[in-house]
């Protein structure tokens, strides 16, 4: 397949015209690609620290779209799923015209060959990161029973200070490189989502989990947090329950979450409540 196949835009409006149907057809795979496109058509890239300007990207051959890519500066490159010839064509494509790429993120086949790619065509020695992922779709919703003592209680918007808690708790347990305060909200990936906390029966917030607007028929479930102390008493579990059912009433039709593959207990517990493996997600430094 020819490198020019591949056809490089700046504009998240044209990119959605030309691949958003494409998108659609598979949600939970391109989980990542709607979701980003979305925060940069609503929000705009600068909300989200960008270098210089966003690049999209569309495999086309005959008017049909084969796969995609986006990518925020100084973000990873993360492509929808590729073959081993469409990752090195879009390595060959990227390469000359000078990009510099620090890392690629996406399901563990593409990951590992846009890597393999990008070091025959740039030299670069590629290093997969030690946090893997595993994308789960519900199939259907099985609470936990019993549920634990107490309640849910959903976030409004005169809550910004617990959810700027929550998140911030969150952000620092997982090791992301972000600050979560007021100031900086507005500039985050947690600014777009709603989220529920599972209180006990005094009113003590125990647990929380969030989740994303409804795009493409689909809703990714992101952000789930029990404090270390608290874990193993069903609170994860009933917030999650939760969460997702209040997904499907939004009117999704698929709902996807991210877990670390190396926690077993999350794994497990994903399981339990109905969550079904779709792809193992994995990100490769490109040094």
């Amino acid at each position: 397949m020819l490198p020019a196949d591949w056809c490089l835009t700046e504009d998240v409006d044209d990119f959605l015209a030309r691949a958003g149907d494409f998108l659609r057809s598979r949600p939970g795979p391109h989980v990542m690609a709607l979701t980003w496109a979305e925060r940069v058509r609503t929000r705009g890239a600068d909300a989200f620290g960008t270098i210089g300007a966003p690049v999209f990207g569309v495999l086309e051959r005959a008017g049909e779209v084969h796969a995609t890519f986006h990518r925020l500066p100084p973000r990873a490159l993360c492509p929808t799923p590729l073959t081993p010839e469409q990752a090195d064509a879009l390595a060959v494509r990227l390469a000359a015209f000078g990009h510099s790429l620090p890392s690629v993120g996406a399901d563990h086949d593409t990951a590992t060959a846009f890597a393999g790619a990008w070091q025959r065509h740039t030299g670069a020695t590629p290093t997969m990161r030690g946090t893997r992922l595993r994308l789960y779709r519900l199939g259907t919703l099985t609470p936990p029973e019993p549920m634990p003592a107490g309640r849910s209680r959903f976030l409004g918007e005169q809550d910004l200070d617990e959810a700027v808690y929550w998140c911030g708790e969150f952000a620092e347990a997982v090791g992301e490189d972000v600050t979560v305060d007021a100031g900086s909200w507005a500039g985050t990936r947690y600014a777009d989502k709603r989220y529920v906390l599972w209180e006990t029966p005094d009113g003590t917030a125990v647990s929380v989990a969030g989740m994303n607007p409804l795009i493409g028929g689909q809703i990714q479930v992101d952000v789930v947090y029990t404090p270390a102390p608290l874990r193993g008493r069903g609170y994860a579990a009933a917030v999650t329950a939760e969460v997702s059912r209040a997904a499907l009433a939004a009117g999704a039709q698929d709902v996807v979450l991210f877990a670390d593959r190396s926690n077993p207990a999350s794994n497990a517990l994903y399981r339990r409540l109905g969550y079904r493996t779709l792809a193992d997600w994995s990100t490769y430094d490109l040094a």
